[in-house]
């Protein structure tokens, strides 16, 4: 588990209720990372604090790039991403250096 802040809230879309939403400068726990090949690799997770259900669907992650990391937590952030089952056949090296992580 990765302790996170939400940096960036903007952009919720109308399945998502306000309620089951994240908020910029509040702490989340990010508890799996995932990688969505059919959408230009684009990293989502999922937090302990909101479940996103069927009743926010097409959505079941938030994406990774909403929120900061403490640089102290990137090695636990590394784990994390490579416990995940969906990132077995990525190259995690390859996948930090092309995709931005934002540091707070």
């Amino acid at each position: 588990m990765i302790q996170a802040v939400c940096i960036d809230d903007s952009g919720r879309p109308k399945q998502i209720p306000d309620a089951k939403w994240v908020k910029k400068g509040k702490k989340y726990t990010i508890i799996k990372v995932t990688v969505h090949p059919d959408q230009n690799n684009i990293q989502g997770c999922e937090l302990s604090e909101i479940s996103l259900d069927e009743s926010c669907a097409p959505y079941e992650y938030f994406r990774l790039t909403r929120f900061g990391i403490s640089p102290r937590d990137i090695d636990k952030l590394m784990e994390l991403i490579k416990l995940s089952s969906e990132l077995s056949d990525i190259d995690i090296e390859k996948l930090l250096e092309t995709e931005k992580i934002n540091l707070c």
